[in-house]
């Protein structure tokens, strides 16, 4: 390979010049952007323990009421994007968010999509676009970009969510902002009710709906039963995983990134292949350690980490009993729509 030229050879004058016009000279930083072979990632394989954020969720309930917080949430910020950047990869934004009895989160709507995966508690809802979405542990809740959303808590006990956004990439293209509203109206049912049966979708008088989200909130509980039977029927060694899609056309539930869930039978190990797009890791149930790259996780109920892309992941169900429920948000859409989608066999 070239043994370019650096800036330091360049005279004093020429670089003076050079910067008044605002110009800057690409072959002495040509390899930072176009590195030989693999990118060079800036995020790293990170781990939040919900042991110890869980206290500190709490207390920012005691210290910032809501009216002052809008949504009261700690940023999961990944320390190779540097903590000011609230980010956990390139294009994704996680964030643990507390709703106490009694509060709501007021209505707005804004262009970043986002996810609820709700980690603990019960008695909240998300209201989305007037359809009244409740709140259980497992449950995936969409609120995708530019629909109408706010939250409320009827319960008796603090629910806790993971949010999933991607809002690095949308607010990297100077397309992000938020638009506040009112309390919306509370529309009958539940979308989720038309779909719970795999195969078959809503057609009245021979009309299938148009919306683009037909779907908004995906129960833990029938996601959870699909996996076991999905898992009695598979092989050893055959991934048991289920992709959160739109029911209607089969693609994925989001624009930007891709949702899914993964069992771990008791015992089993999972070898992922090193694939281009980062990806995140939130256990729902059970226990499972990550190894990725040079780091390894052991993560319990709760636990979220993050790793970057291009590296091979493996996962363990230590438990000779019990499996093991995960989570999993990755950038794969956007890597696909781009044209950048990869897997390598090796890392």
């Amino acid at each position: 390979m070239l043994q370019l030229g650096t800036l330091d050879e360049l005279p004093s004058d020429y670089r003076d010049a050079l910067t008044r016009e605002h110009l800057v000279p690409l072959w002495p930083s040509l390899r930072n952007v176009l590195p030989p072979a693999k990118p060079i990632p800036r995020t790293q394989p990170a781990c939040w323990r919900y042991q110890a954020l869980r206290p500190l969720l709490l207390q920012a309930g005691e210290l910032t009421p809501m009216e002052k917080a809008e949504r009261r949430v700690l940023v999961l910020a990944n320390p190779g994007h540097g903590l000011e950047k609230m980010q956990a990869s390139a294009a994704i934004y996680l964030g643990m968010q507390l709703l106490l009895p009694g509060e709501w989160a007021p209505a707005h709507r804004h262009t970043p999509n986002a996810v609820r995966m709700i980690v603990e508690g019960e008695g909240a809802y998300t209201t989305v676009e007037g359809e009244k979405c409740p709140m259980q542990r497992g449950d995936l809740i969409l609120t995708p970009s530019g629909l109408w959303h706010e939250h409320g808590h009827d319960g008796q006990d603090p629910v806790v969510w993971l949010d999933v956004l991607d809002l690095p990439l949308v607010h990297y293209l100077e397309t992000s902002y938020v638009q506040e509203g009112q309390a919306q109206t509370v529309a009958a049912g539940g979308s989720e009710r038309g779909y719970r049966s795999g195969g078959v979708v809503p057609a009245p008088m021979f009309v299938r709906t148009q919306q683009r989200y037909p779907m908004l909130r995906y129960p833990w509980a029938e996601v959870r039963a699909s996996l076991l039977a999905l898992a009695a029927r598979s092989q050893a060694g055959q991934a048991v995983q289920l992709a959160y899609v739109n029911p209607e056309s089969g693609e994925d539930c989001q624009n930007i990134l891709g949702y899914s869930a993964l069992m771990l039978r008791p015992g089993e190990t999972l070898q992922l292949p090193a694939r281009s797009p980062a990806m995140v890791l939130h256990v729902i149930e059970g226990a499972a350690s990550v190894v990725a790259a040079d780091a390894s996780f052991a993560l319990v109920q709760a636990d979220t980490c993050c790793v970057p892309g291009y590296v091979t992941v493996s996962l363990r169900n230590a438990s000779a009993s019990e499996a093991a429920f995960l989570f999993v948000a990755d950038e794969s859409p956007l890597h696909r729509k781009l044209g950048l989608y990869e897997v390598r066999q090796q890392a």
